[in-house]
């Protein structure tokens, strides 16, 4: 059965704001006391928390859908509708977050960390929220925005500052339940470790982590063994540490081979030539391996390599080991670049923009005029086309923004098809069509007058 999962793909939705409410005050001696619609909730976020005791994304392998609460709608008496839930995810230290088509979105490093990943939709406005004193009683509500949806992949890269690599068998999670409290499997076949263990080792005054990395074989970079999935384990640490086994009992298996074969694999993986190493020459408690050490040790320190002859049984050599560790560790922390604090940056928008763009394109259905930006795609989702009061007070703020105006340069005569938002093509889901009419208006039915009013309510 599968415990440990460190790449999945995610499906998130945020929730769906509320719809505002149309409503009049209805008392007694006062049948119409005015608008008293409440604007709708806002739906729940979908929120990404790095949290110190996740270690795996298991939970999303088995439910990759998760949804944020729908916002509730607006009532009556004023009476705003409640929030959606968020949603908080947890995941690990070190997770990186991709598009599905592989463009970045965040790297989640640091306990704490916290991102919106998908964002609610906003509440509808009620009818008491859109009268003015033009329109004293607006006989509709705006409806809630959709919340945001998208798939994204979540892909864990262990966070540690010392990385132990080498063949299966050669020792590494002796040497790390050896250093540290950590407890990891430990047997005498190849491809014990099948998920990266963490211990913490102090060190005089440092105190860092190491992590024993599954076992690499020629051919892992391409995907042989079990190396190409926990290579990028080895990415965010600071040191590595080649853990040759000098007891080994396979034919044609040296130390110095082995660190051939694992330099040539990490070369092929790439992004690691830059990280220093140590050279830990491992099982010297045998006296096979302890002659083998000190025979290839000249020609490992020949290639400018630190070596040490360790055993994780007798434990000789593992206190020189972890001060060395501690030292190389101490160096990259002082020179890692040093954090900026969070800037907000304003982006106001470019003197002359109007925040929309309309274009005579040619579509499936014909010519059309298409309408895109984010205010008029917002807009028409608000609009229940259903009350033509609300299709009149779109118009009027479509008016109020230039896009009829825009229209009218671009030669647009009554009658022309109209659409708003879609696809590149002018069409999609999202998007609506028309036949424009210019100055498109939609009074109250119940009494004649200017759109949004009752002659009842003048003079109250």
């Amino acid at each position: 059965m599968t415990t440990f999962v460190d790449r999945v793909v995610l499906h998130v939705a945020a929730g769906d704001g509320g719809d505002g409410c149309a409503s009049v005050l209805r008392e007694k001696f006062r049948p119409l006391g005015g608008p008293d619609g409440g604007n709708g909730g806002r739906g729940g976020d979908v929120v990404l928390v790095v949290e110190q005791g996740v270690t795996t994304l298991l939970d999303y392998h088995h439910t990759p859908h998760r949804k944020g609460g729908n916002g509730k709608p607006g009532e009556g008496n004023n009476r705003s509708g409640a929030d959606g839930a968020e949603v908080v995810l947890f995941v690990p230290d070190g997770t990186l977050v991709t598009t599905t088509a592989g463009d970045f979105v965040v790297d989640m490093v640091g306990v704490g960390t916290r991102f919106v990943l998908a964002k609610g939709g906003r509440g509808g406005l009620g009818n008491a929220a859109l009268a003015s004193k033009r329109r004293k009683a607006p006989g509709f509500a705006l409806l809630g925005e959709p919340g945001e949806s998208l798939s994204v992949e979540l892909e864990m890269k262990t966070v540690a500052d010392v990385a132990l690599v080498g063949y299966p068998s050669a020792g590494k999670s002796s040497l790390i339940g050896s250093m540290s409290a950590a407890r990891p499997k430990i047997a005498d076949y190849p491809f014990t470790t099948l998920v990266p263990n963490l211990g913490v080792v102090q060190a005089g005054d440092t105190r860092y982590t190491i992590a024993d990395v599954p076992g690499l074989i020629p051919g892992a970079s391409q995907g042989k063994g079990l190396g190409l999935e926990f290579l990028r384990h080895v990415e965010r640490c600071s040191v590595l540490v080649h853990v040759l086994d000098c007891a080994t009992l396979e034919p044609g298996r040296d130390p110095i081979s082995d660190l051939d074969v694992i330099e040539a694999e990490l070369a092929a993986y790439g992004g690691l030539a830059d990280r220093p190493r140590i050279v830990a020459l491992n099982k010297v408690d045998i006296p096979e391996g302890r002659e083998l050490a000190e025979l290839v040790r000249p020609e490992l320190e020949a290639r400018g390599l630190a070596v040490l002859e360790v055993s994780a049984v007798s434990h000789d050599g593992l206190r020189a080991l972890g001060f060395a560790l501690g030292e190389l560790v101490t160096a990259a922390r002082a020179a890692a670049p040093a954090a900026q604090p969070e800037r907000i940056v304003l982006r106001p928008a470019a003197k002359g923009d109007s925040g929309f763009s309309v274009t005579l394109e040619q579509t499936p259905a014909g010519p059309a005029y298409v309408v895109r930006g984010e205010k008029p795609q917002r807009w028409v989702k608000q609009t229940n086309f259903s009350n033509p009061e609300a299709v009149g007070y779109l118009g009027d703020r479509l008016a109020r923004l230039g896009v009829e105006e825009q229209l009218f340069k671009l030669g647009a005569h009554e009658g022309d098809t109209v659409i708003i938002g879609g696809r590149g093509d002018g069409l999609g889901e999202d998007a609506v069509v028309f036949d424009w009419e210019p100055m498109i208006s939609a009074g109250a039915e119940f009494l004649p007058g200017r759109r949004g009013t009752d002659l009842r309510l003048e003079g109250r």
